[in-house]
């Protein structure tokens, strides 16, 4: 291949060949899109339009929605595009953006499901103070910071990665991730491996030991509380905790597949483990909190009759 193509295009080299199975694999992503962008705009629109819904944890839901149909946008398209063709070279411009997409949609949901974690925390240490504390505005400028400090490492990532000279253009992976761009440099790469490792440590880690720590401090309140409250609490964190436990599984599990070689591994295996930190929270989340919060089930059942009635 000509040095020109390492400066113009990527070759995703994880598409196994499946044959005509290929059109199967591509009804049932198909699918599996047109649900995480059905289910996740329910949830959006339940918590918009219910006035009983406009509450800070609520808020902070229908922000994971957004973030999921934000992060999914970044993956399937291309996916399903990828599906159905007999090469796989994606542009250095679309290969980057792809990368800023998905991988800030993955600080957001971390940096998300930390300030739901706060919400919590103030409503069950500190509930005489919490809506002095958890106002309007407030609110507003955490879900602002959610999404700002994120946006602004991944893009830091993001034009490191751009300035560097390749000697290669496969990425062994059905998605552009940046360190199997970084990879492929001719020069030296000390200076990504650093600021992706702060970078990493302060929108993953960071949220990730914050919310340890809120619900430590849950835990110490509960231990002394009544059962009644002990399970009103339990009731109203559940849906965090089942969705934070997952994300964390499915991201680091990403992040430790990006210290192996691919080729060591079987690739199908590859492929579905590199994918569920993308695939499984867009999924998860309108199910989990559709269902378990009472709230938010008993208008999108509303919501759900009234589209029946009117047809």
């Amino acid at each position: 291949m000509e040095n020109g193509t390492f400066d113009t295009y990527f070759n995703l080299t994880m598409f196994v060949n499946i044959g005509p199975y290929r059109y199967i694999v591509f009804v049932l992503c198909f699918l599996l899109y047109a649900f995480i962008v059905s289910a996740n705009l329910v949830i959006i629109l339940a918590i918009s339009q219910e006035r009983s819904l406009h509450e800070p944890m609520y808020i902070f839901v229908s922000c994971l929605s957004i973030n999921s149909l934000y992060g999914s946008a970044g993956l399937f398209p291309r996916l399903l595009h990828d599906l159905l063709s007999d090469t796989h070279l994606i542009s250095r411009s679309a290969c980057f953006t792809q990368i800023y997409i998905i991988y800030s949609y993955a600080s957001y949901e971390f940096t998300i499901l930390s300030i739901m974690a706060y919400d919590r925390y103030i409503a069950v240490c500190h509930p005489l103070h919490y809506n002095s504390k958890m106002t309007c505005k407030t609110v507003s400028k955490l879900a602002a910071l959610a999404w700002i400090c994120p946006a602004f490492s991944t893009a830091t990532i993001v034009v490191l990665s751009v300035r560097l000279p390749l000697c290669g253009n496969e990425i062994k992976k059905v998605f552009c991730a940046p360190w199997f761009v970084v990879r492929l440099s001719c020069i030296d790469t000390t200076l990504n491996n650093v600021v992706g490792m702060l970078m990493t440590v302060c929108t993953i880690f960071l949220p990730l030991f914050y919310v340890l720590y809120t619900y430590l401090q849950m835990y110490l309140v509960c231990r002394k509380s009544s059962s009644d409250f002990k399970g009103k609490v339990l009731q109203k964190c559940l849906p965090h905790i089942v969705t934070f436990v997952i994300y964390s599984c499915t991201a680091l599990s990403d992040i430790a597949l990006s210290r192996y070689d691919p080729d060591e591994m079987n690739p199908i295996v590859a492929t579905i483990l590199s994918l569920e930190f993308v695939v499984i929270p867009p999924i998860l989340n309108p199910l989990v909190y559709g269902l378990k919060l009472p709230q938010i089930r008993r208008h999108i059942f509303r919501m759900l009759s009234w589209s029946k009635t009117t047809v």
